[in-house]
């Protein structure tokens, strides 16, 4: 008696990760094992707004056994008939999930467990980042069996992109009526880089095969997890990062502004510890330009396009340097004035410059080298300046409450998160965290220390949730206003 249904399968891959490819090898393999199948293809919007989307339908039973008669296939897939779920990567398996598309009683989920951030998760103010152990729970949970590790580091280590290691996962998994034979075959019959692909494939497919004996192959931890580093293990970091920022003298004062806080609960100096190490290591054009051109960058771009020692690679940076960017390099006093006038006439966003500079190319590396090597200078200049003010400010805060009230220190401490970037988002960020300074901390309506820190978290909670401030003025009762550029 012949199958009453196809194997469905759902593929979800982001853009470059070769899911038209792996689309293709899947219906080369089932077309030369004698299988009907048939596959279209949804376009994503963008790289991280939405992944292209293949669904594909395997009839598992040979033409040759069908006596003439066709199958009938769907274009679409349709939520709880899904047998075969695939994800390039992490949120879009919970997409998938979210979606109907894993069913427990038929849906083997076969998932990266790597992130690539999406751009909503990019924006917020605060740690945006989606829960990976949320996402890791729920496939366990609905999937009749799933198939969960770094895809990503597999194919980065076979030298080959991911969807060779998806492919190897999928034959490995059992779900599909294909040989390992024909799937290696149809990786071969594509040419070019087949080698490489059938490493990536092997990896995955072992990898599947080995994790599917208990139902579930080893997950990856989560990327968002709990803080438990000690104090110490905080300073020794920020000590690192900072030396690193602006080199030893620099590092020293940080040790100096943790010294106040060496007899603290450990919660609080772990809190100002992090966020002390972040804010004096702010993002200023120097440092932007420094990480741009260091050759661990290079590295990096070569390992993740996959380029072979002899092979070019061209980088491209887009710049848009403004009047915040060349004022920070001023002198405080020049610096402050120039950035006054700006607002004045409204001119802070007026004469951004657009710039595309080929940092791979010598012309275009030395010119932007050429800020990096300003960091001697960036002690005398007004962005130093201005940052060192406000953290001695929001320091001698977290000094002062800790003496009242351990938590609502840590409160304070934790505003700091407010502050961050530079140009437009270092604009807002430092006007929510000065009005909700001013209301909370500084004039505080309320004299009970719980009270006050119940309101200080409840007012910051708002403001990294909407960085326009709106949800803020609510929280606070009253607008907060950031200047706007006027053109």
């Amino acid at each position: 008696m012949l199958p009453e249904r196809t194997i469905t399968i759902l593929v979800a891959a982001l853009g470059g990760e070769g899911g038209g490819v792996m689309a293709d090898w899947l219906m080369e393999a089932a077309t030369q094992s004698g299988f009907p199948a048939q596959a279209t293809s949804i376009p994503g919007v963008a790289q991280r707004t939405g992944a292209t989307t293949y669904y594909l339908e395997i009839y598992p039973v040979k033409r040759d056994q069908l006596g003439g008669r066709e199958p009938v296939m769907s274009l679409t897939p349709s939520p709880g008939n899904v047998d075969l779920m695939v994800a390039s990567e992490l949120v879009e398996a919970a997409r998938a999930m979210q979606n109907g598309y894993v069913s427990p009683g038929r849906t083997t989920l076969i998932a990266s467990t790597h992130r690539i951030y999406a751009t909503m998760e990019k924006m917020q103010m605060g740690d945006g980042r989606f829960d990976s152990a949320r996402a890791l729970d729920a496939a366990r949970a609905l999937a009749k069996k799933a198939v969960l590790f770094d895809m990503r580091e597999a194919a980065q280590a076979a030298g080959t992109v991911i969807n060779a290691v998806l492919f190897g996962a999928m034959a490995g998994s059992g779900a599909l009526p294909l040989a390992r034979e024909a799937c290696e075959a149809a990786i071969r019959k594509g040419g070019r880089g087949a080698e490489a692909s059938l490493r990536g494939f092997a990896a995955g497919y072992e990898a599947a095969a080995e994790g599917t004996k208990g139902g579930v192959a080893p997950a990856a931890p989560s990327v968002k997890s709990d803080f438990t580093l000690s104090a110490q293990q905080v300073l020794e970091l920020g000590t690192a990062r900072l030396q690193d920022y602006q080199g030893e003298a620099y590092a020293a004062l940080y040790r100096e502004r943790m010294a106040g806080f060496a007899g603290a609960d450990s919660r609080l100096a772990v809190a100002v510890g992090r966020h002390l190490a972040t804010w004096m290591s702010y993002e200023d054009i120097i440092r932007v330009a420094d990480l741009k051109t260091r050759a661990s960058r290079f590295e990096r771009v070569r390992r993740e396009v996959g380029a072979k020692a002899d092979e070019p690679v061209v980088v491209i940076d887009y710049l848009k340097p403004g009047v915040e960017e060349f004022a920070s390099l001023l002198p405080p006093a020049l610096g402050r004035s120039f950035v006054a006038w700006a607002e004045k006439n409204g001119k802070l966003d007026a004469w951004n410059v657009g710039m595309h500079v080929k940092t791979s190319g010598v012309l275009g590396f030395l010119m932007v080298r050429a800020l990096a090597w300003l960091k001697p200078w960036r002690p005398h200049s007004y962005r130093y300046a201005e940052e060192q003010n406000l953290i001695e400010r929001w320091l001698t805060h977290v000094r002062e409450a800790a003496k009242r009230s351990v938590p609502l220190a840590i409160e304070i401490a934790e505003c700091a998160r407010l502050i961050k970037g530079y140009g437009e988002t270092h604009r807002r960020g430092k006007a929510n965290f000065l009005a909700l300074l001013d209301a909370l901390v500084e004039h505080p309506p309320m004299a009970d220390a719980a009270e006050q820190a119940k309101a200080i978290r409840k007012a910051r909670e708002a403001a990294l949730a909407d960085p326009e401030g709106k949800a803020l003025g609510g929280a606070l009762g009253r607008p907060v206003t950031w200047l706007r550029p006027v053109h």
